[in-house]
C-alpha cells in the first residue's frame, strides 16, 4: 500500500431545519478522528422528502473552515453548472484561506435535474454538460494563479465521475483526486482507462488518488488492493448518526501503521 487509508464523511445538507444540527455534526465527525468533512452541492433533498430542508453547499464550507481545527473539508462535488468557474476558484482561494490551507476543491458535471431547472440552470445533456466541465476546468485552473493573494498551497482538485472518454480524462489532466462510483468488478478497467489518460498527457498516475463511497469493513481491504485509499461515508439529517463511521475510523487506524494527518 502507498498511500495511508483515509476516511471522509459526507454531511449531506438534508432534512436538518436546524442548522445547528449540522455543525453538531461536523464537530463531533472531526473529534471522531475523520479526515475529511465533505458536504454536497444540491439544492433538494437527494433521498427521503423531496421538498425537505436543505442548506447550500460553498457558504457552509465558509463555516466550516472557521469551526473546524484539522479536517480538510470540501464538496463531494460541486456541479459544474452552477457557478462562473472564475467565480468558482475565487471562493475556493477565499475558503482555502479561511481554513489554513485544508479545502479540496471537489468538482463534476452536475446530474440532478431539479437543482437546474428550479433556479434556472440550462441542464442540457450529459455531453453538454460535460463539454461545460472541461471549460470550466481550464478556466479554475488559469483563474487559481492569477488570484492575489495566492491560495496557502495548490489546492487539491477532486474530480467525480466515471465516464472513460472524457471524465477520466479530465482527471488525468487535472485532478490530485478521483472520487470513482465503480464497483469492484469495474474498478480496475477504469484505472487501466485513467493510467492510459495520464500516459497520454504526461500525467504520473500514482499521484492521483482513488477514491469511493465507503462498503464497509468486509469489503473495504479488497478496494485497497485495487489501489483506493479514501473512503466516504455518507450521513443524512436530523439525526447525522455517525456510528458507521466510528466502525470505518476503527477499521483505518488497523490498517495503517500510524494515524495520519488528514492532510493530503
Amino acid at each position: 500500500m502507498t498511500r495511508a487509508v483515509r476516511i471522509g464523511v459526507q454531511i449531506q445538507p438534508q432534512h436538518a431545519p436546524d442548522y445547528g444540527l449540522i455543525r453538531d455534526a461536523v464537530l463531533r465527525a472531526e473529534d471522531a478522528g475523520v479526515d475529511i468533512v465533505f458536504n454536497w452541492d444540491h439544492f433538494y433533498p437527494l433521498s427521503g422528502d423531496p421538498e425537505g430542508a436543505h442548506f447550500e453547499c460553498w457558504t457552509m464550507l465558509g463555516a466550516w473552515a472557521e469551526q473546524t481545527e484539522r479536517v480538510e473539508l470540501g464538496a463531494l462535488v460541486t456541479g459544474g453548472g452552477y457557478r462562473n468557474p472564475d467565480l468558482l476558484a475565487d471562493m475556493a482561494r477565499t475558503v482555502d484561506h479561511i481554513s489554513d490551507g485544508r479545502l479540496i476543491l471537489g468538482i463534476g458535471a452536475g446530474w440532478f435535474e431539479k437543482d437546474y431547472d428550479e433556479y434556472g440552470y440550462e441542464f442540457g445533456t450529459a455531453g453538454t454538460r460535460l463539454a461545460l466541465l472541461k471549460e470550466n476546468m481550464a478556466r479554475i485552473s488559469a483563474r487559481l494563479k492569477k488570484l492575489n493573494p495566492q491560495p496557502t498551497r495548490e489546492i487539491p482538485i477532486l474530480i467525480g465521475g466515471g465516464g472513460e472518454k472524457k471524465t477520466l480524462r479530465l482527471v488525468a489532466e487535472y485532478a490530485d483526486m478521483w472520487h470513482s462510483f465503480a464497483d469492484l468488478d469495474s474498478l480496475a478497467h477504469k484505472n487501466k482507462v485513467l493510467a492510459d489518460h495520464c500516459a497520454a498527457v504526461g500525467t504520473d498516475q500514482s499521484k492521483i488518488e482513488r477514491s469511493v463511497q465507503w462498503p464497509g469493513a468486509q469489503e473495504a481491504q479488497a478496494f485497497v488492493d485495487a489501489g483506493v485509499s479514501l473512503f466516504t461515508i455518507g450521513v443524512s439529517g436530523p439525526k447525522y448518526d455517525l456510528s458507521e463511521v466510528e466502525l470505518a475510523i476503527r477499521w483505518r487506524d488497523e490498517v495503517n501503521p500510524e494515524q495520519v494527518s488528514g492532510l493530503a
